[in-house]
């Protein structure tokens, strides 16, 4: 019998903890994927931060370790400084990229650090209880703005415009996964950026715009429209920087 699908080696079967009709799951799932199909699954590391995605390291078949919150960046500097023929890579919410993690974020982009970066993007805070986040957009209601977001806070932060203007940086792309032809395009990204890595080139991150029906009160199926309609016309999708390619 012809295998037509089989789950990725690139995941372990320990079941994820995610929230019914959350993408994280599916971009574990390219991520896994792309760590086998490129042959360096078992040289990877993955750096688990605080969020939705603290418990990352059991579902990547691959080595982990736990970062403190928005600490990521710099524990996989130190890993890929130590031993750097490994594939070192961060999975990062908005909240821990954005918000506490910021300063070590833009750090190791202005350092050039050797690493890929998969920020997962969905405007709110998920795993605490659905808060404002750096990313949440004007009007959005939250559980601290019932009202919905004010620009008295501040407008919603472009990580991918704002990290693409600094000059250590490689590769900076943003995707979506609100349907699939997204989620293959994001795979392809996914592995330009890993590449990236094993050649030498340097900082690449690949923000990816995911959904949280249950911060946002709504059918999964609403939440992936919330992406398409809401979240990409203020984060709109394509290459910020691709420095090989330019």
């Amino acid at each position: 019998m012809n295998v037509v699908y089989e789950k990725t080696r690139g995941l372990t079967d320990v079941p994820l903890s995610y929230c019914p009709g959350c993408t994280h799951g599916v971009i574990h799932k390219i991520v896994g994927e792309v760590l086998v199909e490129l042959g360096i699954l078992e040289k990877t590391i993955a750096i688990a931060p605080v969020g939705c995605s603290v418990l990352a390291y059991e579902y990547f078949n691959c080595d982990g370790i736990q970062a403190s919150h928005g600490r990521a960046p710099a524990v996989a500097t130190g890993v890929k400084r130590a031993m750097p023929d490994k594939i070192v890579f961060t999975y990062q919410g908005d909240g821990d990229l954005a918000a506490i993690g910021m300063s070590e974020i833009v750090h190791a982009a202005h350092r050039g650090e050797n690493i890929t970066v998969i920020f997962v993007n969905n405007a709110i805070y998920g795993m605490t209880g659905g808060q404002m986040a750096p990313t949440t957009l004007n009007n959005m209601k939250t559980t601290t703005t019932p009202k919905g977001r004010t620009t008295v806070v501040g407008m919603p932060l472009k990580v991918s415009e704002m990290l693409s203007q600094i000059p250590s940086v490689t590769y900076i792309e943003r995707v979506s996964s609100h349907d699939v032809a997204n989620v293959k395009k994001a795979k392809i990204s996914i592995k330009k950026a890993f590449t990236y890595q094993m050649e030498g080139k340097g900082f690449s991150m690949i923000e990816i715009l995911s959904s949280c029906n249950i911060g946002y009160n709504l059918s999964p199926v609403e939440s992936l429209g919330f992406i398409k309609n809401a979240m990409i016309p203020y984060y709109p999708l394509g290459v910020y920087k691709d420095v090989p390619n330019d």
